[in-house]
């Protein structure tokens, strides 16, 4: 485990692990088998309910902010493509967030995939684990903040799950950067993100490699605030 985040941490290849830490491909084997087996979501589902708790909150949040973050990949790969706006080659990661700024899910997709339909995607996917698991923490959800780019999708949000999407929008008359409401939790979750120098650049070959590393960021940052 030390040994899995080391490489989040670092961003170190596999192959590149110290000689005081166990075999690369005995590393990489644990990581891939507790990938498929998703172990990462389930430790970072109760790592959030555990600093929520210590917080003085519910242990079920009953709001959210999603937002995405387009970031190179590397080499080939699952699902890759060009954002059009940013003019980023590589993909997407789209989370969700509570108000504390932790991380509930993360889907990453190809960065050609709009806002709108990949908020949609990564809202269906929160709203399947909630389904699979009537006593997951997120049945509280109510109400989510989101930029304009997800304002297409408001009423399907509404009809499909049952969620208020609330688009936080800028102020006109303010010039260059500006502090939004709720907003910028999430933003400051990438922040939080982009110390893991694994997430730099998508260094995997498979989307779901590249959720486990967000997963496993998160992971160890919810560890460090429960150890405190």
């Amino acid at each position: 485990m030390n040994a899995i985040l080391y490489v989040a941490r670092t961003g170190c290849q596999w192959r590149m692990l110290p000689t005081n830490l166990p075999p690369w491909q005995t590393v990489y084997g644990y990581f891939r088998r507790w990938t498929l087996q998703g172990l990462w979501l389930k430790l970072n589902e109760a790592l959030v309910k555990t600093v929520r708790v210590l917080a003085g909150r519910h242990p079920q949040p009953s709001a959210a902010v999603i937002d995405s973050q387009s970031v190179k990949t590397s080499e080939g790969g699952e699902q890759r493509g060009v954002d059009v706006h940013k003019q980023t080659p590589g993909r997407k990661r789209h989370i969700i967030v509570d108000t504390l700024g932790l991380l509930l899910i993360v889907v990453v997709h190809s960065a050609s995939l709009q806002d709108g339909p990949g908020g949609q995607l990564t809202l269906h996917r929160l709203f399947e684990r909630i389904k699979r698991n009537v006593h997951n923490r997120w049945c509280r959800l109510k109400l989510i903040w989101a930029d304009r780019a997800y304002t297409g999708i408001v009423e399907r949000v509404r009809h499909q799950f049952g969620w208020a999407l609330d688009i936080v929008r800028r102020t006109d008359n303010v010039k260059g950067f500006q502090v939004l409401p709720h907003r910028w939790v999430v933003e400051r979750t990438f922040g939080w993100l982009g110390r893991y120098r694994r997430l730099a650049r998508d260094y995997e070959h498979a989307v779901l490699a590249s959720e486990a590393m967000t997963y496993i960021a998160s992971i160890r940052r919810m560890l460090k605030l429960t150890i405190k």
